[in-house]
C-alpha cells in the first residue's frame, strides 16, 4: 500500500515547523505535480494549443499556387490576372498555361493539368473549372476583370477610371470598436470560459474523489485525530487551487506567445490586461467551487455516491459555461455582477471593452465575498459530514449534525 501524503506520521514530524494546512497544501501540490498523468495531460494540452495556433499561422502564411489556362484571345486578360493577383490576395499565385483552343483547354482541365480556364463570352468573361469551385482564384479574377474592363470602357469614351469612380469610395466606421478586434475578443472570451470550466471540473472531481477515498478507507479518522479537519480542508482547497492556477498560467502563456507569431500579434498587448483580470476572477471563483467539491466528496461514503452528491454542482458549472458563452446585452451586464457566473462573464466584458473602471472591481469584490461565504458554509458542512460513514449524508443532516 502506498504511503498517504497526509499520514499522521509525516504530519507529526513536520507540524513543528509549519502549520498543518500548509503541510497538506504542500503535499497536495508535490504529489500532483510529480504525477505522470498530470504532467502528460498538461503537456498534451500545451501541444494541442501550440499545434492549433501553429496550424492557423501556417494557413495564413501559406501561398496557394493555381494554374490558369488561356487561349490566345484571353492571353492578355490572363496575364493581367496573374500580375495583379498578389495585390488582390497575397496568398495566391497564378501561373498561366497557354493553350491553342477550346478543346485543348477542356482537355487540360480533364487531365488535371490546370485548375481553371479563363475565356471570353458574348457578355463578358467565364472561369471554367473541372468540377469544383475555385474560390480564391474566382475572387481574384472577378476583381481584376472588372478593373480591366472598366479601364477599357473608360478609354473608349475618353475618360479615366478615376473619374468614373469619383465619389464612389465607401469607408467603414464602428460605433462599438473594430470588428476584427471584436472577433478576437470573442474567441479569447470563449477560451477563458472553457479553461475555467475545464479546470473546475477536472480538479473538482479529483478533489472530491480524494476526499471519498480517504473517507472510504477510514484513514480520514486517523488524519482528523492528528490535525483539525478545517486545516485538512484548507490544505486540499489551496493545494488544488495552486495546481489549477499553475496549469492555467502555462496555457495562457503558451496561447499569448503563440498568438504573437500570427497575424493577430498586434492584439497581444491589449489582451494582457484582460488576461490578468481573468486570473483574478479565476482564483476567487475556483476557491469557492473547490470548497463545494470537497463538500460533495464529504457527503458521499462511496465513490458511487459522488454522482448524486455532485449533481447540483455540475449543473451550476453548466449554467456558468453556457451563460458565459451565450449571454449578451443587458443579461450579460447583470450576470457579470452575479457570483459565481461573474467569474467568466466579467472577463468577457472586459475583453469586449466599454467597461467602466469600477465594474471589474465591484464584480471581483462580490465574487470574493461569495467565495468567503461559500468557504464558511462549506467548512461547516465538510467538518460535520466527513466522519459520517454510515451512508450518503444529506445537506440538512450535515448542517444539523453535532460537532
Amino acid at each position: 500500500m502506498s504511503t498517504d501524503k497526509s499520514s499522521p506520521d509525516n504530519l507529526d514530524n513536520d507540524r513543528r515547523d509549519e502549520p498543518p494546512w500548509l503541510l497538506v497544501t504542500r503535499r497536495e501540490v508535490v504529489s500532483r505535480i510529480t504525477d505522470k498523468s498530470f504532467l502528460l495531460g498538461t503537456a498534451f494540452m500545451v501541444v494541442l494549443i501550440a499545434g492549433f495556433i501553429g496550424f492557423n499561422a501556417w494557413q495564413e502564411e501559406r501561398t496557394e499556387t493555381v494554374t490558369l489556362a488561356a487561349t490566345p484571345d484571353a492571353a492578355a486578360m490572363a496575364t493581367a490576372v496573374a500580375d495583379a493577383a498578389p495585390g488582390v490576395d497575397e496568398n495566391i499565385e497564378v501561373t498561366i498555361v497557354e493553350v491553342d483552343d477550346r478543346a485543348a483547354a477542356e482537355s487540360a482541365l480533364r487531365e488535371d493539368e490546370v485548375d481553371a480556364w479563363l475565356h471570353p463570352t458574348d457578355d463578358g468573361w467565364q472561369l471554367t473549372s473541372e468540377s469544383s469551385e475555385q474560390g480564391s482564384l474566382t475572387d481574384v479574377v472577378e476583381v481584376v476583370v472588372q478593373q480591366q474592363v472598366l479601364a477599357d470602357n473608360a478609354a473608349e469614351v475618353g475618360t479615366t477610371v478615376e473619374s468614373l469612380q469619383a465619389g464612389s469610395t465607401v469607408t467603414t466606421a464602428f460605433l462599438r470598436g473594430d470588428a476584427e478586434k471584436a472577433g478576437v475578443a470573442e474567441a479569447v472570451g470563449f477560451v477563458f470560459v472553457f479553461l475555467f470550466y475545464f479546470a473546475a471540473l477536472v480538479f473538482g472531481m479529483q478533489l472530491a474523489s480524494s476526499v471519498i477515498e480517504e473517507k472510504q478507507s477510514r484513514i480520514v479518522e486517523i488524519i482528523a485525530a492528528a490535525i483539525p479537519v478545517r486545516h485538512l480542508l484548507a490544505g486540499k482547497v489551496l493545494g488544488n487551487t495552486a495546481l489549477a492556477v499553475i496549469q492555467l498560467m502555462v496555457y495562457l502563456v503558451v496561447g499569448l506567445v503563440g498568438l504573437s507569431f500570427t497575424s493577430y500579434k498586434s492584439y497581444v498587448p491589449a489582451l494582457s490586461g484582460p488576461t490578468a483580470w481573468f486570473i483574478g476572477f479565476f482564483l476567487a471563483g475556483f476557491i469557492a467551487l473547490a470548497c463545494l467539491w470537497a463538500v460533495a466528496g464529504s457527503l458521499a461514503s462511496r465513490t458511487e455516491d459522488l454522482q448524486a452528491t455532485s449533481t447540483p454542482l455540475t449543473m451550476l458549472m453548466l449554467v456558468m459555461f453556457f451563460g458565459g458563452l451565450s449571454l449578451d446585452g443587458r443579461a450579460q451586464v447583470i450576470a457579470s455582477f452575479v457570483p459565481p457566473v461573474s467569474a467568466v462573464v466579467m472577463p468577457k466584458r472586459i475583453l469586449a471593452g466599454g467597461v467602466e473602471w469600477w465594474e471589474p472591481l465591484l464584480a471581483l469584490g462580490l465574487l470574493a465575498v461569495f467565495a468567503a461565504v461559500t468557504v464558511w458554509i462549506g467548512e461547516r458542512l465538510y467538518r460535520r459530514a466527513l466522519l459520517q460513514t454510515g451512508g450518503r449524508v444529506s445537506l440538512r443532516q450535515a448542517w444539523s449534525a453535532a460537532e
